[in-house]
């Protein structure tokens, strides 16, 4: 047992390093984590909870399919920026996306599968109970589902009521008992919910109230996978092609002015010129951009991974070489997000190490892992309240400035690599 814990003290401390998954960190230092699997569920892991939620139920049909690539049908990358602010309890909160029609789960979620062939319903409801009987239904015909519940309700994540409604990310319900639902959240061991917490958090938030994917078996022969790959490309390279500020590369080129603009009224030095918020928001680059965090990181690294499929799919090696370009931007994405929350702070060092506790808690240790997760998260917003009362670091005028630079270099090499791909998929 001292061994084993050990072990997991040197992982967490890999993943608060290193921004790793659980997987990744563990493989590093132990090897391959062993397969496991619940009642025939086999647990495939994944990182992007979208593709990953997918690639899970396709494994378990028996297809053969690797997430890089179901990322890729999907359309591969995407880029947003948002900062909200909230008057009711004066908290602001940033909000980036890094996956294609990151913002439109069904829009997402509908083309992906649809360019891979597999058959699919969406159901969505705004009764409660119809909801339910309707999971409960497909889990009892044996048909696993894709749903999105609020992850505050959820309550693996040990998020405090000040997020309550603030959103959650795809899982898959895969069976059920008498009292609740088994999910696969691209981890290793199971994750029990109760049916009302669960009904709950699926009814949380209006734009995607209930929202159910049932999956049909699909045939997935290399001319279907080379298919959605050319069209997945195709759709990431104009997406990102478009002016939008909000929703494509341009969002981080005005994210690096606003980070350092003193006039217009979302710039950080007036938004943040109380200090108060200022450790959540760089708390938020960090989890965003890390694979540490609930949502799998800026994915960069998952996309390169695709593309270097898809070259030997389309035959095409130039994908190769902008797989290569990707990978140097997840490298500045690895670099921002320390910038942000440098590990040399106290502060900082001890949020990064909590945040990666309750990850691993949640991603190796499932249900069984859930109280000692809680234990964690209590103590991890207890410290980040403490830092958002006021900026461990000071001035951060400096720091803003740096970041700025950081997200401005990002941009011109995203945008680089991105106008070589269209040239390779117009």
């Amino acid at each position: 047992m001292t061994g084993k814990k050990q072990l997991k003290v040197r992982i967490r401390e890999r993943m608060a390093k290193t921004g790793e998954s659980y997987t990744t960190a563990r493989h590093h230092i132990a090897g391959p984590a062993e397969a496991r699997s619940d009642a025939g569920w086999r647990f495939t892991g994944g990182r992007c909870p979208a593709s990953a939620a997918i690639t899970a139920i396709l494994v378990n049909q028996g297809a053969d399919v690797s997430e890089p690539l179901v990322f890729l049908a999907g359309g591969g990358i995407g880029a947003g920026y948002i900062l909200w602010e909230f008057k009711h309890d004066q908290s602001r909160h940033v909000v980036m996306g890094f996956r294609n029609q990151w913002q439109y789960h069904h829009r997402s979620m509908d083309k992906t599968l649809t360019r891979l062939g597999v058959p699919f319903e969406q159901h969505t409801t705004g009764g409660v109970r119809a909801a339910s009987a309707k999971l409960a239904g497909e889990l009892d015909a044996g048909r696993p589902c894709v749903i999105l519940p609020d992850r505050h309700h959820l309550g693996y994540w040990g998020l405090p009521a000040t997020l309550d409604g603030h959103g959650g990310h795809p899982v898959v319900a895969y069976r059920r008992d008498e009292g609740g639902v088994y999910l696969d959240d691209r981890g290793h061991a199971t994750i029990r919910v109760p049916q009302d917490r669960l009904d709950a958090a699926r009814a949380r938030v209006g734009t995607y109230k209930n929202v159910t994917h049932v999956l049909g078996e699909a045939v997935l022969g290399e001319a279907a996978l080379a298919s959605a790959a050319r069209e997945g490309l195709r759709d990431c390279a104009e997406h990102l092609s478009s002016a939008s500020e909000s929703f494509s590369l341009p969002a981080w080129r005005k994210w690096a002015r606003m980070l350092t603009d003193t006039r217009h009224a979302k710039g950080w030095p007036n938004v943040f010129s109380d200090g108060r918020s200022l450790a959540g928001a760089l708390l938020s680059i960090w989890e965003g951009a890390e694979p540490v965090g609930m949502e799998g990181g800026n994915q960069r690294d998952l996309f390169a991974d695709g593309l270097d499929e898809a070259a030997v799919l389309l035959a095409e090696p130039g994908l190769a070489a902008v797989a290569g370009e990707f990978r140097q931007v997840h490298a500045l994405w690895h670099d921002l997000a320390e910038a942000a929350l440098p590990a040399d702070v106290p502060e900082f060092a001890r949020i990064r190490d909590l945040t990666a506790a309750i990850k691993q808690s949640v991603m190796e240790e499932g249900s069984a892992g859930v109280e000692q997760s809680a234990r964690t998260a209590a103590t991890l917003w207890q410290v980040r309240a403490a830092a958002d009362e006021s900026f461990p670091g000071g001035d951060a005028t400096a720091l803003l400035t740096d970041l700025g630079k950081r997200v401005n270099a990002i941009y011109e090499a995203e945008r680089s690599a991105i106008a070589r791909l269209a040239t390779l998929t117009g």
